[in-house]
């Protein structure tokens, strides 16, 4: 990748035990930093907790748990249990969502998304540091309200802070990582426009609030990474994902931002008729490569480089919507060959 190489993480779905723990040791065989569990409904702690039970020295981070649809309360006892299954390697990601997800599919509020996770925030990081000491009170503010005054975890935590990473699209969501948490996961659908010109902004905006530096705060870029000689083949692969992630109508300021607002509104106009097919003819070749690496391992290999000069790690991921069985293997081992070990 040119420079100093970068950390580099995975992303591990729920698989079979056999497979999974295959996986898992390869990563770490390979020397990855750690792998992140995403969720789409299912949580991701179980995979994680898998995942711990064959690997000694991988981070285990939930990229992302949805920080909404359960109380604060378990999510902190579940990154505790986590932590004490992997002796200390859970890394908590929380997000928000789309508010169509959070509302509709699981019926949870969702208010004002940023002093929510704020919240959400604060009450974890207390029951980890004290909900061993039985000294909690009341917790919460306007969206929660916990009375833990006869709580208390059966034993000590591994450590008392377990670090917390926020994923963002926007600038706010930067700034705030950046105010509050330990880590900045970057949002796939970032291009070199908006990782070069806004994250650094509004990163040192929630930095300076907080008076730390950069060097506070890991940036981790989940990279949408096609790796195909046949580049126009690449491209039609990555269409159906980056339709699928551009879909809510909360994101068209970004894509506004970043030139591609006219083919945002068209799918999520597609996607609001349930015509998926018309999703992806709205989603412009030009759309694709801004956002995903799509091409030769070379080239590929060089805009990783160029994308993530200013970011501490990276995750590069595979268009998974709409991939065969065999192509989902020839890209994931792409990205294995390219930039693992």
């Amino acid at each position: 990748m040119g420079g100093a190489r970068k950390a580099i993480w995975a992303q591990l779905p729920p698989l079979p035990a056999a497979n999974l723990a295959e996986l898992v040791r390869g990563y770490e065989n390979a020397g990855l930093a750690g792998i992140w569990s995403p969720q789409l409904f299912g949580s991701p702690f179980s995979t994680l907790a898998a995942a711990a039970m064959v690997s000694d020295k991988l981070q285990l981070g939930t990229g992302i748990a949805l920080a909404f649809t359960r109380s604060p309360l378990e999510t902190a006892c579940d990154a505790l249990d986590l932590d004490i299954i992997s002796n200390g390697r859970c890394v908590l990601g929380l997000g928000s969502s789309a508010e169509s997800q959070i509302t509709g599919s699981f019926g949870s509020t969702y208010g004002k998304p940023l002093a929510h996770m704020r919240e959400v925030v604060a009450i974890i990081r207390a029951v980890v540091e004290h909900g061993h000491s039985g000294t909690l009170t009341t917790l919460g503010g306007d969206y929660h309200t916990l009375d833990l005054r006869r709580f208390r975890t059966l034993a000590a935590p591994v450590r008392d802070a377990i670090p917390i990473y926020l994923p963002a699209v926007f600038g706010k969501a930067c700034a705030q990582a950046g105010e509050i948490v330990d880590g900045l996961l970057g949002h796939p659908l970032w291009n070199d426009h908006w990782i070069r010109n806004c994250v650094p902004v509004h990163l040192k905006t929630g930095l300076d609030r907080s008076g730390r530096d950069r060097q506070a705060l890991a940036l981790n870029l989940m990279v949408f990474t096609v790796i195909n000689a046949d580049k126009a083949e690449g491209i039609e692969d990555a269409r159906a994902t980056i339709a699928y992630y551009s879909q809510s109508a909360q994101y068209l300021p970004y894509f506004d931002a970043i030139g591609f607002g006219t083919e945002a509104r068209a799918i999520q106009a597609a996607f609001a008729a349930n015509d998926f097919i018309a999703m992806a003819v709205a989603c412009s070749d030009a759309m694709v490569e801004s956002i995903a690496l799509v091409g030769p391992a070379d080239m590929v290999r060089a805009r990783m480089a160029q994308r993530s000069a200013t970011a501490d790690a990276i995750t590069p991921v595979i268009p998974h919507f709409g991939l065969s069985h065999d192509k989902t293997a020839f890209y994931t081992n792409a990205i294995a060959d390219n930039f693992y070990g």
